[in-house]
């Protein structure tokens, strides 16, 4: 995309992404950046309060606001009711990254058996097997391995070196990013009397619509069932996704989550990083976990928030806390003995 195609006035953005403006609607904006460090020709935004003071010294060409905030802007406003979610959906069209044309790289390797759809681009060194098929506006990356059965719905992205194993299966517009591994083997084994024996995964990975799994996050194909992600899960890198795991709609995980095989996570449920879950378990609609924490039992609850983590604190003071933690044992003993001493003097 040239600069002139991304080159907006700031009167135009505000008609196509139905926001008011206030200020010079003749500003031209070419692209984005933040608050401290955006120039003239740039957009920026405020959603978190921590950031106000920046607002006051920002030498940007216009910024997404709230209401409340404007008045306190030096500089052209775009009002919204959400500034994030409307920076989200504006910073799109400044993507500077290049756009793939339609088109198969000759040192791709494509089986006679699969489908291709309509303006699909397919990268150097990329692999689809036999009865794999790839739907209208697909981008399927250098190094890609799709190896049998896989299908792609219409406009799924899939970047370098994914690898999708047999039959898994990928919704509309969903984008895999680089080294993802979709439908490797969950951790199946059985132990007899001196030695594992793999359990074969049968099943496979299903992915809803518009979904979204990170670099070098692995989800693995189910035991008997399938693993199944629904609409608009949106996964961070280096996630692990267990067989048979199902993630309700809209699921937010971040970075380094570990989800154990056969979990039933509910709708607009949100992980933070390097938490995680046992196995076996539910997890209700609406639910938090927060970072560090390991979730050991089903919630049944909707809407509730959970946390394990010990926050960080100065060593000095972390080490106290253990010691005192060490001797907790020998404290509850003493308490025992006192309530059943304090018993027996009032009882007579």
């Amino acid at each position: 995309m040239d600069d002139s195609s991304r080159r907006l006035k700031l009167s135009e953005l505000a008609e196509q992404y139905n926001l008011q403006y206030r200020g010079d609607g003749d500003t031209l904006i070419d692209g984005v950046g933040t608050l401290s460090a955006a120039s003239g020709s740039q957009l920026s935004f405020l959603s978190n309060a921590a950031y106000r003071e920046q607002l006051t010294q920002t030498q940007a060409g216009a910024v997404l606001v709230s209401a409340n905030d404007a008045e306190h802007c030096p500089v052209n406003v775009l009002v919204a009711d959400d500034p994030y979610v409307s920076y989200a959906r504006i910073a799109a069209r400044f993507d500077p990254r290049r756009v793939l044309n339609p088109g198969i790289h000759p040192s791709a390797s494509i089986d006679p058996g699969a489908t291709l759809g309509n303006n699909v681009h397919v990268g150097a060194n990329a692999v689809i097997g036999p009865g794999c098929n790839i739907a209208d506006a697909c981008t399927i990356g250098p190094g890609c391995v799709l190896t049998a059965d896989c299908k792609l719905d219409v406009a799924c992205r899939l970047e370098a070196n994914v690898t999708l194993c047999d039959g898994v299966t990928i919704g509309k517009r969903s984008i895999i990013h680089a080294g993802a591994v979709i439908g490797s083997d969950g951790f199946g084994l059985a132990f007899d009397q001196d030695r594992w024996v793999k359990i074969p995964q049968l099943g496979t990975v299903i992915m809803g619509d518009d979904c979204e799994v990170g670099a070098n996050t692995t989800i693995d194909r189910g035991a008997i069932g399938d693993t199944i992600l629904e609409d608009d899960v949106r996964l961070d890198n280096q996630i692990q996704i267990g067989h048979n795991v199902i993630i309700g709609a809209h699921t937010a995980m971040a970075g380094r989550v570990g989800i154990s095989g056969s979990t039933q996570i509910g709708k607009y449920c949100m992980f933070a990083g390097s938490s995680g879950t046992v196995g076996h378990i539910q997890i209700a609609d609406r639910t938090t976990v927060n970072f560090c924490s390991v979730v050991t039992k089903s919630i049944t609850q909707p809407g509730t928030v959970w946390s394990a983590a010990l926050p960080a604190q100065p060593l000095r003071d972390w080490n106290r806390s253990v010691a005192h933690l060490r001797k907790l044992e020998k404290l509850a003993r003493r308490v025992l003995k006192l309530e059943k001493s304090t018993q027996g003097t009032t009882e007579k």
